[in-house]
This record gives structure tokens, sequence and C-alpha cells, in this order.
């Protein structure tokens, strides 16, 4: 069995610290802190970039020698608010000084150095429907390749009602085969509301040398390493995700399953 499931290491701290060395693949990285007010944490990026993402609470936030303040004002993730978010560069450094309960996501990938240190959220970001029927969600497109606002790095979060699918019809991006399709790793950073709750994740190629279903729980981290990825929310319980995104080329294009792409060009009319 892969090992595409993740549960948080802890119940604070830094709970999820996912490399591309642990992952198995080449860019994308995703770790996650949950700190108490007056919690302070750093790191130096190194070769990659990040994008600093206030999931939940509020923090003071400095990097690259600038300092942004005190960021966030969305206090429960399902609000669907706009987050707060900072990109960081590569060779440089970041620290968070949380001022209440927080989660702070820190999604990572290697670096040109080609963009500077800047708040990119909540300003430019929106929440968009995507989908219809039992297939509606809505999206905060945090970092998509509109926005010019990272090298390698693309960052989206999404909110799935309670009964609804989600990245379905399955759809894939494991081939750099642009403008057809882009090879792009993936980390899936999932949420549920009620926290009780769970939901359920398959990752599976078109020819079964890789075919996983997962029940995800609140605060679970599926990786994607190639293949289809839809998601499901049972009746009843709220689905969140931020999804991290990478690869050589900063374009998201996706096939979607052969099997099952008369459902997206019968709702795209």
């Amino acid at each position: 069995m892969a090992n595409l499931l993740r549960k948080p290491t802890q119940a604070s701290g830094k709970v999820h610290d996912i490399t591309p060395a642990d992952a198995g693949w080449g860019y994308v990285g995703f770790g996650l802190y949950r700190l108490e007010a007056g919690q302070s944490v750093g790191e130096k990026t190194g070769n990659t970039e990040a994008i600093l993402v206030l999931v939940e609470g509020k923090a003071e936030i400095s990097g690259n020698g600038q300092n942004f303040g005190e960021l966030g004002d969305r206090m429960d993730v399902f609000e669907r608010t706009p987050p707060h978010c900072v990109y960081i560069p590569n060779n440089s450094e970041w620290s968070a000084t949380a001022t209440s309960p927080c989660t702070l996501a820190v999604c990572a990938a290697p670096s040109l150095g080609e963009h500077k240190a800047a708040v990119i959220g909540p300003a430019g970001i929106s929440l968009e429907q995507r989908g219809k029927g039992a297939n509606t969600r809505y999206i905060h497109n945090i970092a998509m390749e509109n926005r010019d606002c990272a090298d390698h790095l693309l960052v989206t979060e999404v909110f799935t009602p309670s009964g609804n699918w989600s990245s379905y019809p399955p759809h894939r991006h494991d081939t750099e085969d642009f403008p057809h399709m882009t090879y792009l790793e993936e980390t899936y950073y999932h949420r549920l509301n009620p926290a009780q709750g769970f939901g359920f994740q398959r990752v599976f190629t078109e020819d079964g040398t890789l075919d996983e279903t997962m029940a995800v729980a609140n605060g679970d981290v599926v990786l994607v390493p190639k293949g289809h990825h839809p998601c499901a929310a049972p009746y009843g319980y709220e689905m969140y995700y931020l999804n991290v995104m990478a690869g050589p080329l900063r374009k998201w294009r996706f096939q979607n399953h052969p099997d099952h792409d008369w459902i997206f060009q019968r709702d795209k009319d």
C-alpha cells in the first residue's frame, strides 16, 4: 500500500512536516503548525519558496527582513472568508508569533528567486463557485497561475458542502505535455465540519498500478503523486481542503478520466 494518507503527528506544534524526500517526489513540501497564543515558530527557506496560509487565527508574521504585522481574521476555517497569506522567497527566513489560537500552513516548492516577500491575501482572493448540483464546491484561488505571485507554487482552498463531490469528475495532472497537461504533485490538507466527521478520497491511475481509497479525518493530509484524485463529503459533514501543487511549469493543465469526462462536458454547457 502506498503511504498516501498522513495523520497529524501530534496535537500541537508542527503537526505535519512533509518534504519532497519524505513524499518520494521532487517539488511539493507541506507543513502545518497548530499554535496557542504567544507561541512562536520560524524556518529558513533554503532553496525553496514558501506561502504561509493562516488557515485559522491570528499571528504576527515577519519574513525576509520585513515585518508584516498582525495578520488573520478568520477564526474558523468554515467561515469561508478569504485567508491572510504571505509569500516568502528562497534563501531567506520567516517567523510567526500567534496572537490567538492559530493554524498556520507552510506551502513550499523549489524556487527560482524571481519574487519578493509580500502579503498575497486576502486582497485579490474571492469565493468562486465551481460545478453543478451535487458536484458544487466553492474555491479560494490563493496563488493560481492567474496571479503572478510565486515561481512554482500553486495554492488553492476548497469548501465542499455536505453530501457533495469535489475534485470531480476524476482528473489527473501527472505528465508534462503542455499545453495538454502539466506534471503537478499535490497535497490535500483536509478539515471536516463538524470535526468528528470523515470524508473519502480515492487516488488511482487508469492502468490500475495505483488505486487507494482513504477515509480522511479532520486534519489529515493526502498525497497525490499521480493519477486521479476525487473526494466525497458524506451527508452531514462539510469538507474543506487546502491544495498545494508544484511541478516544472507553473500552470494547471489536467485531463479528465476518459470514462467520466462526459460529466464535465455535460455540465459545462
